[in-house]
C-alpha cells in the first residue's frame, strides 16, 4: 500500500481555503500559491482533508469520479494521466429534476457512462476482466462539475485538491448489463436546449470506458481504499463540457445505453429570495 503523505500546515491551508468558498459560495484564489507546484501526492492529501471532513459532518461516499480523461486537457494540464474525486451522496441527482439556483459557483456539464459495480476491486494490478465482471450494469450520466477557484483558473495541483472539480451527478434510470453494449463504440449527444452542444464516443475516454475504470481501480487499490460493491463510477467525459447558466437545461443521449436530462433553476428575480 503506498503512503499518504504527511497533513502539513500547506496541505491545511489548501483544503481550508476551497471548504471556505463552497461554504460562502465565494470563489477562491488557486491553491496552488500554498501547495508545491505540481506535487500531486500534496494535493489528493488536500483533497483528503475535506473528504473526511465530509464523513465527519455526515455525509456518505457512493463512489468515484475520473477526470482528465481527454488527452488535449491532460496536455493543458501538463499530466500524462487522470485523476479521480470521491462522490458523494447529497451530489446525486434525480434523472429530470431541477439544480436549485445558486448551489453551484461555475457549473460545466459533461456526458459521460457511470458503471454501477456489484463486487470488490482490490487489486492494484485490476484487469479489464476484472471490472467487466464486477461491473453490475451501466448507466448514462451528466456530471456537473464545477470549480471553488475563481475563473476556473486550474492547474492540475488546483483540480486535484478540489477533489477533482466535483459539482452534482445525474443518472439514467434504465440499467443496462454490459453485454448488451459496446462502451467503446457508443455514441453521445449532449443538448443544451434545442442545440447538440457536445458530441463523442466511448473511444474518446482513454480509449474506452473501461480503460479509465481499470485505471482508477487499479491506483485506489493501490492507496488502500479500493472501489467497493455498489460504488457509482463516472468512467469520464465523451466530449467536450459546456457551460451552464441559470434556466438552461441539459440532456444527453448515448447510443445503447439512453438518456439523462436536468435542468438548472432560473436565477430569482432581482430583489426576491429563493
Amino acid at each position: 500500500m503506498t503512503t499518504a503523505p504527511a497533513v502539513d500546515a500547506s496541505t491545511i491551508a489548501a483544503a481550508d481555503r476551497l471548504v471556505a468558498a463552497e461554504r460562502t459560495g465565494v470563489a477562491c484564489p488557486p491553491v496552488r500559491d500554498v501547495l508545491t507546484p505540481h506535487d500531486i501526492a500534496a494535493a489528493y492529501a488536500a483533497q483528503r482533508v475535506n473528504i473526511q471532513r465530509g464523513l465527519a459532518a455526515g455525509r456518505r461516499i457512493v463512489g468515484r469520479k475520473i477526470g482528465l480523461t481527454s488527452a488535449a486537457v491532460q496536455r493543458q494540464l501538463g499530466v500524462g494521466q487522470p485523476d479521480f474525486g470521491a462522490l458523494f451522496a447529497d451530489m446525486c441527482v434525480a434523472d429530470g429534476d431541477e439544480i436549485p439556483a445558486g448551489l453551484l459557483l461555475a457549473p460545466r456539464v459533461e456526458a459521460e457512462v457511470a458503471l454501477v459495480l456489484g463486487a470488490d476491486l482490490p487489486d492494484p494490478d485490476t484487469t479489464v476482466v476484472e471490472v467487466l465482471r464486477a461491473t453490475e450494469f451501466a448507466l448514462p450520466a451528466l456530471e456537473v462539475v464545477d470549480s471553488r477557484v475563481a475563473g476556473w483558473d486550474i492547474t492540475i495541483v488546483d483540480t486535484v485538491a478540489d477533489n477533482a472539480s466535483c459539482g452534482l451527478f445525474v443518472l439514467g434510470a434504465t440499467p443496462v448489463p454490459l453485454d448488451r453494449v459496446d462502451l467503446r463504440a457508443v455514441e453521445m449527444r449532449l443538448w443544451k436546449g434545442a442545440d447538440i452542444v457536445s458530441r463523442g464516443t466511448g473511444a474518446d475516454c482513454l480509449g474506452g470506458p473501461l480503460n479509465a475504470a481499470v485505471w482508477l481501480a487499479s491506483t485506489l487499490a493501490a492507496v488502500g481504499d479500493p472501489l467497493r460493491a455498489g460504488d457509482v463510477v463516472l468512467t469520464g467525459a465523451l466530449g467536450p463540457m459546456v457551460a451552464a447558466a441559470p434556466g438552461d437545461a441539459f440532456e444527453t443521449e448515448i447510443s445503447g445505453l439512453g438518456s439523462a436530462r436536468t435542468r438548472f433553476a432560473a436565477a430569482p428575480a432581482e430583489g426576491t429570495q429563493g
